[in-house]
């Protein structure tokens, strides 16, 4: 039992005193919106992409044994919007907060909070298998995000401009194209990249997680965070409690191998992505509620991660 809190704890409490850390910062005006805005760009466009495609390229991932966990994550997803997208149609009134509200519920920070936490666990090897996981899902999340968002969207060109726009936004994304490059890189057997380029890479891929942790404690909203409506409550539960224990149920359904389950479980009981209070906001969505949706379960998820990976790990299925 204590081995289990302990592995728990020091796994989520790196991440929480990062948050923290860019929270007092802030508070003390040592960074600023700008110096937020920035960082997020260069940790997005950069730095994200380079950890990403060297841990990638440099893991022994065995693609082929990651089937399984790919499924079982695409099952859990599918699994969830539908579940979210039934509630949000009989319980949720209002045609603005109910994409928000699916998309709160079935929309995971793999970016960010569970890569760091899945580092933080299982080293490079989970970092590997966590970014194959990320890529595959990425996608799938951003589909159906429009799709639960196109209620409410106020573009004249409607569904199809919409969802060609976001299509553009895929295959632009930094995220995606370093994982396609590290997977085609694998794939094709190509020589070694020489020694600098594996140094610069990897300094890069160093600032992303601390820098991005500290950014997103910088832009929590306390105040914004505990006035939670019914309908942000009710996402959070969704997200907090419902989509863990249901990544738990699919990893046992495709009898996940403990360091697999360990993955699906960090990658599905993350907080809300940041990127839906983004696409909520530019599809016409409730941006208050996301935003609301965003700040509780960026912490809360944390506690429910460590409280989540200690029980797992006392049943031994991690």
């Amino acid at each position: 039992m204590l081995d289990a809190i302990v592995f728990a704890i020091s796994i989520t409490l790196p991440n929480l005193i990062l948050m923290g850390l860019g929270f007092m910062m802030q508070k003390r005006s040592v960074i600023n919106p700008g110096f937020i805005e920035v960082a997020s760009k260069m940790v997005f466009s950069y730095c994200l992409p380079c950890l990403l495609f060297f841990s990638v390229i440099k893991s022994d991932v065995d693609y082929a044994k990651q089937v399984n966990l790919l499924t079982a994550g695409l099952a859990c997803t599918f699994a969830l919007f539908i579940l979210a997208e039934l509630y949000a149609k009989f319980l949720v009134k209002d045609v603005a907060d109910k994409g928000v509200f699916v998309q709160g519920v079935f929309r995971s920070n793999m970016a960010i909070m569970s890569l760091a936490v899945v580092s933080n666990a299982y080293g490079n090897e989970g970092l590997g298998i966590g970014a194959v996981y990320m890529g595959m899902l990425t996608i799938v999340y951003n589909i159906l995000a429009v799709i639960t968002l196109s209620r409410t969207m106020q573009s004249g060109g409607g569904f199809v401009h919409q969802a060609k726009d976001v299509l553009l936004h895929i295959i632009k994304n930094p995220l995606i194209i370093a994982l396609v490059s590290a997977f085609g890189y694998k794939a094709l057997a190509l020589p070694e990249l020489p020694k600098f380029a594996y140094k610069t890479g990897e300094l890069l891929g160093a600032v992303a997680l601390p820098l991005a942790l500290i950014c997103a404690g910088a832009t929590l909203n306390v105040k914004s965070m505990l006035s939670l409506s019914g309908v942000s409550m009710q996402a959070s539960i969704g997200r907090i409690v419902v989509a863990p224990l249901m990544a738990v149920a699919f990893g046992l359904a495709f009898s996940l191998a403990p360091i697999e389950m360990g993955v699906l479980f960090l990658m599905v009981a993350s907080p809300a992505a940041a990127a839906s209070y983004v696409m909520a906001k530019a599809m016409g969505g409730n941006d208050v509620l996301a935003a609301n949706i965003l700040g509780f379960t960026t912490v809360m998820s944390m506690l429910g991660m460590a409280v989540g990976m200690a029980m797992l790990r006392i049943m031994g299925l991690v």
